[in-house]
């Protein structure tokens, strides 16, 4: 069979990878592992099957999003947060009761704000990532400290951290790991189109080399700009449609002209589709973020008439970076957060799909645990949900940190070192979704560096 130029790369990437790990005998069992989920994941390629990322822009703080609410952990966390600390009696009715038991008998909670998304942790339908973030390969505050590790560039940075996070690469990367994703599933999807869809704007995330990322509002599909001031059936707008559209002269001129013709047959199929779909699933109309997931369970809703088997959404709240009054902006911001990611689901649910869609929250880092007199600072690691009906949820994944501002896991001021990687979350997410693991390298490139996937989202 011949192999395709993207299959082509990372099979090369990824053999090359394994010869420089199978001398240290670390290649052989991992790789067999990830061949046989790679098979579990394939034996259902042929249904639908969606990814959404819930991006938390600004750096979150994920010290008030997932609390310690038992007395030793607690007592802890109350003295370095102080005044920004969320009060324990706010906490009992949001106990993380998990299937999986926490070092030290340590007990956590949700943000009192995210009660909404309780009964989903209950249900199995939920799950916590603990202290996730960008990293090369394992790291820790020595190694860190001496510089013998290879380092993440500009940690703490907003706009590298961003890109970090969407792409798995740095700032000036044009190509994300959802559009990659895309990318690699384009043959099996009709609607190559509307394989990667951004509900708010422009995303890296879901831009890839050839799916290239669609962009639509929460009412539906954006007009293109001219065309939608005038009516195309008027002289006006007829010759302007031709303008755009008629094939030119240069190879430049056509190239716009196609680019011009495609978005305008896009937008006639998206909107046809979109617009005949009713949800009785209620969405809160404030919530600028609940609006922009109703319009991405709107497009699941229409997968069919779309003509895609694949797809990945990228959807975003802004509004973290709460250097002062914490105590004020984010149980806001997290109450909107779980109510949206809550009518979400349940909007898959009416739609029968909810085994097929996975959603997961990202941002920029996570924040100091120590408090800056009304706020936190900019950190590295952070706390993060994967939600679905083929999550193997209530539970934690990965490594519950300590309570401190200084430790093996933690830098000055409580930043917390990643011990999970963003590498391990994209191949389990990948393989999920039907990526086959000799391409695993192109998204992830740098998870041969760690022991395993980690604990098993699915």
């Amino acid at each position: 069979m011949k192999l395709s130029k993207l299959d082509s790369l990372s099979r090369r990437a990824f053999l090359h990878r394994t010869a420089q790990l199978s001398g240290v005998g670390m290649a052989s069992p991992f790789l067999m592992t990830l061949a046989g989920m790679g098979e579990a994941a394939a034996a259902g390629a042929q249904d639908y099957k969606a990814l959404v990322c819930v991006f938390l822009a600004g750096g979150n703080d994920h010290n008030n999003t997932v609390v310690p609410v038992d007395n030793v952990f607690y007592g802890k966390y109350q003295a370095i947060r102080g005044a920004i600390a969320t009060p324990q009696d706010q906490l009992a009715a949001t106990t993380l009761n998990s299937v999986n038991a926490l070092p030290s008998g340590m007990r956590m909670a949700l943000a009192p704000q995210m009660a909404r998304l309780l009964p989903l942790f209950n249900a199995g339908k939920l799950g916590v990532q603990l202290n996730i973030g960008p990293l090369i390969e394992p790291t820790n505050l020595n190694t860190y400290n001496q510089k013998s590790v290879r380092l993440p560039p500009k940690l703490m940075s907003h706009n590298d951290q961003q890109s970090l996070w969407q792409s798995n690469m740095p700032e000036g990367a044009t190509s994300g790991w959802g559009g990659k994703m895309g990318d690699l599933m384009l043959s099996g999807n009709g609607g190559s189109t509307f394989s990667c869809i951004s509900v708010s704007g422009s995303s890296l995330f879901v831009s890839g080399r050839d799916a290239v990322g669609y962009q639509i509002s929460p009412d539906g599909a954006i007009a293109v700009q001219g065309l939608s001031q005038l009516n195309s059936s008027s002289e006006c707008g007829a010759l302007l449609r031709r303008l755009m559209t008629e094939t030119g002269s240069s190879v430049m001129e056509r190239q716009i002209n196609q680019v011009a013709l495609r978005s305008i047959q896009s937008e006639s199929s998206f909107s046809t589709a979109f617009g005949g779909i009713n949800l009785t699933t209620a969405f809160n109309t404030e919530n600028s973020l609940a609006m922009q997931l109703k319009a991405v369970a709107k497009t699941i809703a229409c997968r069919n008439s779309l003509g895609v088997k694949r797809q990945v959404f990228f959807v975003s709240l802004g509004g973290f970076d709460n250097h002062d009054f914490l105590n004020r902006d984010h149980p806001a911001l997290l109450g909107k957060v779980a109510d949206a990611m809550a009518s979400f689901y349940e909007a898959t649910v009416e739609l029968g799909i909810q085994n097929s869609v996975t959603t997961f929250t990202a941002s920029d880092f996570g924040r100091t645990l120590a408090s800056n007199g009304d706020g936190s600072d900019h950190g590295w690691g952070s706390h993060h949900f994967l939600m679905g009906g083929a999550i193997r949820g209530q539970r934690f994944y990965g490594a519950a940190p300590d309570i401190t501002v200084q430790d093996e896991n933690n830098i000055r001021g409580g930043r917390l070192i990643p011990t999970t990687s963003v590498d391990q979350l994209i191949a389990k997410l990948a393989l999920w979704f039907g990526v086959e693991p000799q391409q695993l390298p192109l998204l992830a490139p740098n998870l041969l560096s760690f022991n395993g996937l980690g604990d098993a989202y699915f």
